[in-house]
């Protein structure tokens, strides 16, 4: 029993039709389709080495903000063995039908105690990436739009109580703690956690409040491709906040920016695989601005605070 992967993040915006030509014509992901969600006009996107129907759902709604977000689980027998687990924990869960919800089929929703509502899937529509299975290319076509990542990364969500988070996501979850930033007094202030992708982290939580969205991000495969992104972001009038630089944490490389509507994005490439035995890396306070831009050596209190 365990947790894969990030599948999608579910957000809302108060402009779709801007949103949309910034996640087609700057990020380069591919709009899938159009509809409604609860009465609102939706839209579902995807990268172009995804295999599943979406990693990306946007809905109208007049404040931005997190709906949810959702891991894909490893087996179809773990969504009930996650739902007693989440039972005796004491988390409320409701039951999603197959049909439900755009692209997939049964799941199981309950809210996290840093007040996000997440998902947890196991089956998931697959519509295939662009390059096909038979005799695919090894690249995307080169006339994609933007920055055209192959896939979705990673979340950060903010928590007043980190180590209530952590506990949870760990004990409950089974996802591995990898890295942590520890006060004086060794509570933590932030956790990077990993699912099954031997990846440094697919969900990280920081102080901050509750129910908080702070970025989610795509996987570019190199430093040069960090470096093409930041051309189109420039190019574009595109808000950079951060970057290009690199993490201490995680050993990532990165730019963060905003989409036009103030929601925080990220490209990253870059890190370490993670074996289960893998010891915890622990940062110090005092050495946490080398742990969050290693370059600049900095904690910035705006990047930290700024949150949708």
């Amino acid at each position: 029993m365990g947790i894969l992967r990030l599948a999608h993040v579910d957000v809302r915006t108060p402009d779709l039709d801007l949103a949309t030509a910034y996640y087609t014509q700057v990020m380069g992901l591919q709009l899938v389709q159009r509809g409604t969600v609860e009465g609102s006009d939706a839209a579902w996107f995807k990268c172009w080495d995804e295999e599943d129907h979406h990693s990306l759902r946007l809905r109208y709604h007049p404040r931005a903000g997190l709906d949810s977000f959702t891991f894909r689980v490893e087996s179809e027998d773990d969504l009930h063995d996650f739902e007693k687990r989440l039972e005796a924990y004491g988390a409320q869960v409701s039951r999603v039908s197959r049909g439900e919800a755009v692209g997939q089929g049964e799941s199981i929703r309950f809210e996290v105690p840093s007040g996000q509502i997440m998902e947890l899937v196991w089956e998931i529509e697959k519509t295939g990436n662009l390059l096909g299975k038979r005799n695919p290319a090894p690249a995307p076509p080169p006339d994609l739009p933007g920055i055209a990542p192959p896939r979705v990364d990673h979340l950060l969500v903010n928590a007043e109580e980190v180590a209530e988070a952590c506990k949870f996501f760990t004990e409950v979850l089974g996802l591995r703690l990898t890295e942590q930033v520890l006060d004086g007094n060794g509570h933590q202030l932030g956790v990077w956690l990993a699912g099954r992708t031997n990846s440094p982290h697919d969900l990280a939580v920081v102080n901050g409040p509750n129910g908080a969205l702070h970025h989610w991000a795509y996987w570019l495969d190199d430093w040069d491709h960090i470096r093409k992104a930041a051309d189109i972001l420039a190019f574009n009038g595109v808000q950079i906040d951060q970057g290009p630089t690199r993490h201490g944490v995680t050993r990532g490389n990165t730019i963060y920016f905003f989409d036009p509507l103030g929601i925080r994005n990220e490209v990253f490439t870059g890190g370490y695989w993670v074996d289960p035995d893998k010891e915890i890396i622990t940062w110090t306070e005092q050495e946490f601005g080398k742990g969050l831009f290693y370059y600049e050596n900095v904690v910035s209190q705006r990047f930290l605070r700024m949150h949708t």
